[in-house]
Order: C-alpha cells, then sequence, then structure tokens
C-alpha cells in the first residue's frame, strides 16, 4: 500500500465526520427555518374569517399572489449564488422561498377549514386515526385494534401526534397545520441535500421544480409526498455511494470518505423511508439493489489495472450495497420491531389484503411524458435529457435508473395479478413525476445552454430562458390549487372534530360524536384506550381515541386482527336471539370484546355498514349491512342510550 492511500484511508473517518456535522448543521438550520416559515403563514391565515374555497375565488387569488412571492424569493436566492454574493443569505432566501411556496399553496386554499386535503373521507380517514391515536399516546399501538402493535409505519404519525400532544390539540385538528409544515420541512431538506450533490443554484431549480409537481399530485398522501421529494437526491446519493469506478481501481482520494457517507446518508433515507410509507421504501431499495448490481457489473467488465481475478472488482461496491442495506434495515427497525415480534410469536395470516387493489391506472404503464399539457411537456424534456446524457452524467444515470426500477416495478405488479394480487404500482406516479421533474430541471438548464452557445452567445438570450421559465413555473403553480379542487372541496364540506363544516353549511352526523363520546366515558367511566367500540361510523375512531373491534376496511386492516374473522363473528352476533345469548358470545369472543356498540337505528334494528374484500372487482370493495334486533339489548347487561341518529349500547360488565 502506498503512503498517499495509507494516509487517504487513516484520514476518511475525519472527512465522513465534518461532510456529517457540516451536512446535519445546515438541515437544522433549514428545518428551523421552514418550521418558522410555515408556523407564521399558517397562524396568519388563521387571523381572517375566509370565505370557502368551494364558494369564492378570494383564496385562490391570495394564493397567487403567494407563489409569485415565493417564486421572487426563490429567483433572488439564484441571483445571489450565481453572481457570489451573501452565500448565507442566498440558503436562507432559497429556503425561505420554497417553504413558503408548499405553505401558501396548501394552507391558503385551506385557511377557513380545520381540515387537510380529502378531509376526513376514505384514506384521510384511517390515517386522521392513527394521528389521533399517537397524539393521546406515544406507545407504538395500531390504529384501530388494541393489544396489537401497528402495521402501517408510524414514523410520520408518532412524530405528529407528539407535536399535538405539545401543543395540546387534538390529533384531527393538527392534522392540517402538521401535513403542512412537514412538507414544507421536507422540501428544505431535499434542498439541503440537492445542494451537497449539485451546484447550488441548479439545486434551487431543481427543488422547487420537484416540489411543485409532488404538491401538486401527491399531497393528499402526505407522507408519501414527503418521501417521494427526497427520492430524487436520495437515488443520485446512492448512485454516488455505489458507483466509484477511480476509487474502487486504487485511486482514492483524499478529499473524500470513499463513499462511505453517501453509504450512510442512503442508508438513513432508505430507513426513514421504512418507517414512512412501505411501497416507496420497497421501490426505492429495489432501485437501489439494481444500482449496486449494475455497479458491480460495469467494474468486473471494466479494464483490469491488476493480476486480481475480474470477479473481485464487484466486490466493493456489493459490500457498499450490502452496508446500506444493513444500516436501512437497522433504522426500519423503529416502528417495525414490535410487529415483527408479534409477527413471529403469534404468526401472521395466510393471506392479506393490503395489495388487493387494481385501478385502470394500475393496468397501464404511466407515460405522463406524452401528455398534452405543461406537466407532460416538462417530463419529455427529462425524459430527453435522460436518453441523451446516460452516457455522461451520474445526475442522468442515477434518475434514469429510479425510473426504469418503477417501470420494471408496474410491469411485476401487472405480472402478479396472476397471483391474485398486485404491487399497487398505481401508487407510483408520485415518485415517477418527481423524478421526471429534476430530470425535466436539468434537461431545460443544459438545454438551454446548449442553445445559448449553438446561436453564439446572443446577449438576450439568457434573460429570455429565464422569462420563459418563470412564466412555465407559475402557469404550473397557479393551476395547483385547480388540481386539488376535489380534495380542496371534501375539507370544506366534511364535518369536522368541533361539529362544524368549514363551508357553514348544516353538519353531517358527525356532529353528535361529542356527545356520544361524553354518554360513553360515563356509561363506561374507562379512559379512552382502554376502552374497544364497535361502529360502521369508523370515522369516530378518528376524533376520539378509543379502539375498535373492527377497522374501515380489509386493506387498511392490520393483518393481526383478522379481519374476516372478525367480520364473522359480528354477524353471528347478529342472529342470536337472547341478550343472554349475546352477552355470553362477547364474554366467549378470541378477541378483546367491545365495550360499546355505537349503531345506526332503524325501525326495529340496530344497523352496521361493514366492508368485505372482493379483489379482483374494482371497486375492491363491498358493503353490505348487518342488522340486530333492538330486542337483542333488552337487558340489565345493556345500556341504550339514543343521540341523534345512532344508538350507543355500553355492556355493562
Amino acid at each position: 500500500m502506498s503512503a498517499t492511500q495509507s494516509q487517504t484511508k487513516g484520514g476518511r473517518i475525519p472527512v465522513l465526520g465534518r461532510h456529517i456535522g457540516s451536512a446535519l448543521g445546515e438541515a437544522a438550520l433549514a428545518v428551523a427555518v421552514a418550521m418558522v416559515v410555515a408556523a407564521v403563514g399558517l397562524f396568519g391565515f388563521s387571523l381572517v374569517e375566509w370565505p370557502a374555497f368551494n364558494s369564492s375565488n378570494v383564496t385562490r387569488a391570495l394564493t397567487t399572489v403567494g407563489q409569485v412571492g415565493s417564486a421572487a424569493l426563490l429567483i433572488a436566492a439564484v441571483w445571489l449564488i450565481r453572481a457570489r454574493r451573501w452565500p448565507w443569505v442566498a440558503k436562507i432566501l432559497s429556503w425561505t422561498g420554497v417553504s413558503a411556496f408548499v405553505t401558501v399553496t396548501l394552507g391558503m386554499p385551506l385557511a377557513a377549514t380545520k381540515l387537510y386535503l380529502h378531509g376526513v373521507s376514505v384514506d384521510q380517514e384511517f390515517r386522521t386515526e392513527y394521528l389521533t391515536r399517537l397524539t393521546d399516546s406515544p406507545a407504538l399501538r395500531d390504529m384501530t385494534y388494541i393489544d396489537l402493535p401497528p402495521f402501517y409505519p408510524a414514523g410520520w404519525f408518532w412524530i405528529g401526534g407528539r407535536v399535538a400532544n405539545a401543543l395540546g390539540m387534538d390529533g384531527w385538528e393538527a392534522f392540517k397545520p402538521y401535513a403542512i409544515g412537514s412538507l414544507a420541512v421536507a422540501a428544505v431538506l431535499a434542498l439541503v441535500l440537492w445542494t451537497r450533490l449539485i451546484r447550488a443554484d441548479w439545486a434551487v431549480a431543481v427543488t422547487a421544480a420537484t416540489t411543485a409537481v409532488v404538491v401538486a399530485y401527491g399531497s393528499p398522501e402526505i407522507y408519501g409526498a414527503i418521501i417521494a421529494l427526497l427520492l430524487p437526491p436520495m437515488l443520485v446519493l446512492a448512485w454516488g455511494a455505489l458507483h466509484r469506478p477511480e476509487e474502487d481501481a486504487g485511486a482514492p482520494s483524499p478529499r473524500t470518505a470513499g463513499g462511505w457517507g453517501a453509504v450512510l446518508g442512503t442508508g438513513l433515507l432508505l430507513g426513514i423511508a421504512a418507517n414512512f410509507y412501505t411501497l416507496y421504501l420497497l421501490v426505492a431499495a429495489f432501485a437501489v439493489t439494481l444500482m449496486g448490481l449494475l455497479a458491480a457489473g460495469i467494474a468486473v467488465r471494466s479494464p483490469a489495472k491488476s493480476t486480481a481475478p475480474a470477479w473481485r472488482a464487484a466486490v466493493p461496491p456489493l459490500i457498499r450495497l450490502v452496508s446500506i442495506a444493513a444500516i436501512a434495515g437497522l433504522v426500519a427497525l423503529v416502528c417495525w420491531l414490535p410487529f415483527l415480534v408479534e409477527a413471529l410469536t403469534s404468526g401472521l395470516p395466510s393471506s392479506g389484503t393490503a395489495m388487493h387493489y387494481l385501478p385502470a391506472s394500475g393496468a397501464e404503464l404511466p407515460l405522463p411524458m406524452v401528455e398534452f399539457s405543461l406537466l407532460g411537456g416538462f417530463c419529455l424534456v427529462g425524459t430527453i435529457w435522460l436518453v441523451v446524457r446516460a452516457g455522461s452524467s451520474r445526475r442522468a444515470q442515477a434518475l434514469g435508473i429510479g425510473v426504469v426500477a418503477i417501470y420494471l416495478w408496474t410491469l411485476l405488479s401487472m405480472l402478479a395479478t396472476v397471483a391474485g394480487t398486485t404491487l399497487l404500482s398505481f401508487r407510483l406516479e408520485v415518485p415517477l413525476y418527481a423524478l421526471l421533474a429534476a430530470a425535466g430541471a436539468f434537461g431545460f438548464v443544459e438545454g438551454a445552454r446548449a442553445v445559448y452557445q449553438a446561436f453564439n452567445e446572443p446577449e438576450r438570450f439568457r434573460v429570455a430562458v429565464v422569462a420563459v421559465a418563470v412564466l412555465g413555473a407559475l402557469a404550473f403553480t397557479q393551476h395547483i390549487p385547480a388540481i386539488l379542487a376535489p380534495e380542496i372541496t371534501t375539507a370544506y364540506t366534511d364535518t369536522d372534530g368541533d361539529g362544524e363544516r368549514g363551508d357553514r353549511r348544516p353538519p353531517s352526523a358527525v356532529s353528535y360524536y361529542a356527545e356520544i363520546d361524553e354518554a360513553l366515558r360515563a356509561r363506561t367511566g374507562r379512559p379512552h384506550d382502554e376502552t374497544v367500540v364497535l361502529t360502521a361510523d369508523t370515522s369516530f375512531l378518528a376524533f376520539h381515541p378509543y379502539f375498535g373491534f373492527q377497522g374501515l376496511t380489509s386493506h387498511y386492516a392490520n393483518p393481526l386482527a383478522n379481519f374476516a374473522d372478525r367480520a364473522a363473528l359480528i354477524e353471528s352476533w347478529s342472529e342470536l336471539e337472547t341478550p343472554e345469548a349475546l352477552f355470553d358470545a362477547l364474554a366467549a369472543t378470541p378477541y378483546r370484546a367491545p365495550d360499546a356498540f355505537l349503531f345506526r337505528r332503524g325501525a326495529d334494528t340496530y344497523t352496521l355498514r361493514l366492508a368485505r374484500d372482493v379483489y379482483p372487482n374494482d371497486p375492491n370493495v363491498e358493503r353490505y349491512t348487518v342488522a340486530f334486533p333492538q330486542s337483542l339489548f333488552d337487558s340489565d347487561a345493556f345500556t341504550k342510550t339514543d343521540i341523534g341518529p345512532f344508538t350507543l349500547v355500553t355492556v355493562n360488565r
């Protein structure tokens, strides 16, 4: 070993430490700026009595004004960076601009409602329930079922629950500000990561592009949007960790940590993804694995500079790949360990239904680059850039491998239908848009530079390019509220936990939930987290942290809960003939029996509207009604209370 190589290896740890310390310090400052911007913005929006978005264009107009202001901050940041003046001012302006964009684009349209996009409907119902559960207690517990560890990653919800608890807010009420604030934080973290990988001015441009696209198409599923924003720079980082031909050939640089900083960063980001969104973790891990295998193959095929067997050239990238997997696995255990332990001790059911969904979008390849729209044109620019620069740009290689991985996953998902399941590829449109938007930003900048040089560098060309970029960006961003209009409208038409609607129209039956909660606590004398309620109105569990006996659908139910068996058990209870038989059946149930029933009241029955999986049909859920005779509860063993259209039945044990 040469003296230079020995010195380099010995100095990698200090270099790695400096890189990590610098990156963490900058990230902490960026997060602080984003949190202040989001908090000030959302608080300011709440001071005014705005009209509802679905009945007025006032908030939409002010959203456009805020977006223009955010763009001005980003343009100023890029100008300062290119002029090499006041670098820290440029950083703060860029962090402020991107976080302000997220805050105003989502916060202003929702300013007159306490609910987030999509209200408390469909998927947002179980997400709100999860946040409510972890606001009530920091323990990793399932969103619905008592005495079970969570199956869905709790990372985003646990952090939000602790924030809501510290602020003295209910989970449902904290959902909107926490969602917007966490997305603003993710945007600035993506910007910090990009600035560690590429030129600072390009980092601002690519972060702005990916943030706009993710806000437009991914923000309803907020924890997924956070991972989608971080995915493009993470893949560039991963490719830098795995494909290092010069260093693997024996020419290490004393200024780098030999790729181990990138290994650590990639492993941590994959671990975070595992604690936030399982599907995106799997796709990202799939892409990183492809990168590792490709890097190993390239190393083997490269001209040998030693007498060692050619296969040994594959060892360094594969070691780094295994190291990434090990780091990611350790971080993933933060949320996954309780479930894995329970599954190993009690055993998983033979099959689950979480993957049983195949909408039309999951049955075809997503090809946004051939759509006639601003997004389509931008993705087309990105696609051309990925192909043209595949042989010469590490950024293009990394993003291109990510795009290929998504398309391969989509094809595998379609193929999995033969086995009676899917890989939920329809959920991958947002990360695909993010990758193509990042490529589009690079393609636009490099393409404009090539045209500038080809036309002998005309004097006003750069100004024209900037004008086109700004106009295109504003045209897209001001259309985002229209893209999200259905989700925004639902946030105004759903009834919140205070029994009010954002559009000030008469509330739904949800307005009775507070009275039901009060009566239930009075009847049982127990806190929320010690009470199990059987109800088909599962939004009650989203506002009040009771445990449920049965979940919304089998697709969101913990596989350890045996959803189908519980459904059959509920039906068998409804067929009993006497209150005594029901009371005995509740005592004999293999699960924690309900302490209360919350029914819809009919003429002579109490009803529950339940759901069953009917995949491969689309829709994949069939609703059916289970009716309990009212006489089944005519006993001292039960106490009945009519509240609005509901009947609350508590079990007297």
